[in-house]
């Protein structure tokens, strides 16, 4: 379930709730009790375990700075 950030107007508390996406925009009340809150925009962090898959060698058999023949 998504998670999504709240700050208090009245007490300037910042808060999250655990709620589905269809309720996103729903009114939140902050821990203390106070309704006048306001849903902020959260940065997503995405990160994981799985190195990223290597690049593709060239084409052509060579490598190098001119394709292989200079390199020698």
């Amino acid at each position: 379930m998504p998670r999504y950030e709240y700050r208090c107007r009245t007490c300037g508390d910042t808060f999250e709730l655990s709620r589905p996406m269809a309720q996103s925009s729903a009114p939140a009340t902050c821990p203390s009790g106070h309704d006048d809150t306001v849903k902020l925009l959260s940065t997503v962090s995405v990160s994981g375990t799985k190195s990223p898959t290597p690049a593709p060698a060239p084409r052509g058999g060579g490598g190098g700075c001119c394709g292989g023949g200079c390199c020698g």
